[in-house]
């Protein structure tokens, strides 16, 4: 992105910012719905917003959530699926952090919903690397399997390093 095309993201309000984050774990299947057993889960998202101003809005409905896109492997089901959908930091309203994706697999939709949860300052270590799951079949609501993944900290160098202006 050069100068010209930055100053013009300023000019317009419509400055933002993407950053890329990688969750890793493992799933089991429940009521026979895959194989059984532990077996990973993981989801590799860039996510952000293309409008800081908004974002940063307590007032808006906008505020603190992110577009994500990326792939999901869910061991049993997929592997690099194709997923979109937010991110919800909802530090304030809840303590929490929320991923809400959809994807598909051989023309079967799912819904994903992981939450990192009970975040409060002094336990920042255990809740922002923590992630809950539950993948649903979207059609049905469905549970189709539950998760744990983590956010690992070798990987924090390379998220960091990953946020720039969108």
């Amino acid at each position: 992105m050069d100068k010209a095309e930055v100053m013009a993201m300023f000019a317009e309000k419509r400055v933002g910012f993407k950053m890329d984050e990688v969750m890793t774990g493992t799933h089991h299947f429940v009521d026979g719905s895959g194989p059984a057993g532990e077996l990973p889960f993981e989801f590799k998202v860039t996510w952000g917003t293309k409008y800081a101003q908004k974002w940063l809005n307590p007032m808006g409905p906008d505020f603190m959530l992110n577009d994500l896109e990326g792939t999901v492997t869910v061991g049993g089901l997929c592997e690099n699926a194709p997923c979109s959908g937010r991110l919800e930091l909802r530090y304030f309203q809840e303590g929490k952090i929320r991923y809400v994706f959809d994807f598909a697999v051989n023309g079967k939709n799912y819904h994903f919903l992981g939450e990192k949860r009970d975040i409060r300052p002094w336990n920042l270590h255990v809740t922002h690397t923590t992630c809950y799951g539950t993948l649903t079949e979207a059609d049905t609501g469905k549970v189709v399997s539950e998760s744990v993944t983590y956010f690992k900290l070798n990987t924090a160098i390379p998220f960091v390093k990953s946020l720039r202006l969108a």
